[in-house]
C-alpha cells in the first residue's frame, strides 16, 4: 500500500522537501555563477549574511547549507572575524558539477579551455598509444563507430560533428585500459563537448579534421603504440591553433 495515500503528512513532507531542495539547488548556482563570472572577485569579502539572503531571496537555513557545499568544492571560506571571502580560483574544484556549469556559461573564459586543452595534450597521446597495444575488438569497433559518425556529419552538421567527436575520444580513452583516462572524459564530458564545439566551428578543413582522426585510429587498429602517439599529438596541435585563432579573433 502507498503509505502517502493513508498519511498526508508524508506528502506534504516530502513535497516540502523537494521544495526546499530546488530553491537550494537555485541558490547555489546562482552564487557559483556570480563567483564563477567574477562578479563576486576572487580575495572579496562577501557581503553580510542579511544581504546574501535578500540577494538570493533564501533563509539562513538554506544560506548555510549552500555555503557549506561553497566551501567543500573550494570557493570560499569562513574564519570568525575575518567574514567570508573568495578563494583563488586555483583551489575551486572545478570539476564539480555546478561549478563547471558556471565555467562553461563564461564564453569568453580562455583561460578555462586552455586548462582543459592542455589536460588533453599530457593524457590523450598516452590514451592512443595504450589503446594501439591493448584495445579489444569491441573497443576498436566502437571507436570507429564514432569516426563514422563525424565523417557522415561532412561538417555541415556542426552539433552531429561534436558529439561524434567527443564519442570518438570518449572511446579511445575506454579502450586504453587505462581507468583514470576513461573517468578523466566522463568526469568533464560537459566540457570537452563544449570545447569540440568551439573548435569545430574555428576548424579551416572539415576534412583535414577527419584525416587526422582517422591517422589516429589505422595507428590503434594497426597495434602501433608510437604512431598513434603521434597521430594524436598531431590532431590536438590542430585543435589548439584553432582554439587560439578563434580567441584572437575575438581579442580576448
Amino acid at each position: 500500500m502507498d503509505e502517502s495515500k493513508t498519511n498526508p503528512e508524508m506528502t506534504l513532507t516530502e513535497g516540502a522537501g523537494r521544495q526546499g531542495r530546488r530553491v537550494m539547488s537555485t541558490c547555489l548556482r546562482d552564487f557559483v555563477s556570480a563567483i564563477v563570472s567574477g562578479e563576486l572577485a576572487e580575495g572579496k569579502t562577501l557581503p553580510s549574511e542579511a544581504d546574501l539572503m535578500a540577494r538570493f531571496g533564501v533563509s539562513r537555513t538554506t544560506l548555510r547549507e549552500t555555503m557549506q557545499h561553497m566551501v567543500a568544492q573550494g570557493l570560499i571560506r569562513s574564519r570568525p572575524r575575518a567574514g567570508t571571502t573568495v578563494l583563488p580560483r586555483s583551489q575551486w574544484n572545478m570539476l564539480d558539477p555546478v561549478v563547471l556549469d558556471a565555467a562553461l556559461a563564461q564564453p569568453n573564459d580562455f583561460a578555462f579551455y586552455d586548462a582543459l586543452m592542455q589536460a588533453r595534450e599530457v593524457l590523450e597521446p598516452a590514451a592512443a598509444a595504450a589503446a594501439a597495444a591493448s584495445a579489444d575488438n569491441e573497443a576498436l569497433v566502437e571507436i570507429t563507430r564514432a569516426f563514422e559518425a563525424m565523417r557522415k556529419s561532412d561538417g555541415r552538421d556542426d552539433e552531429a560533428w561534436s558529439i561524434a567527436d567527443l564519442a570518438f575520444h570518449t572511446a579511445l580513452n575506454r579502450a586504453s585500459g587505462n581507468w583514470v583516462f576513461a573517468q578523466f572524459g566522463i568526469a568533464i564530458r560537459a566540457a570537452l563537448l563544449a570545447s569540440f564545439r568551439k573548435t569545430n566551428r574555428a576548424s579551416q578543413s572539415f576534412h583535414e579534421a577527419i584525416g587526422m582522426h582517422e591517422k589516429v585510429l589505422e595507428a590503434i587498429r594497426m597495434r602501433q603504440p608510437e604512431t598513434a602517439r603521434t597521430a594524436m599529438q598531431t590532431l590536438l596541435r590542430h585543435a589548439r591553433r584553432d582554439m587560439e585563432a578563434m580567441y584572437s579573433n575575438r581579442g580576448t
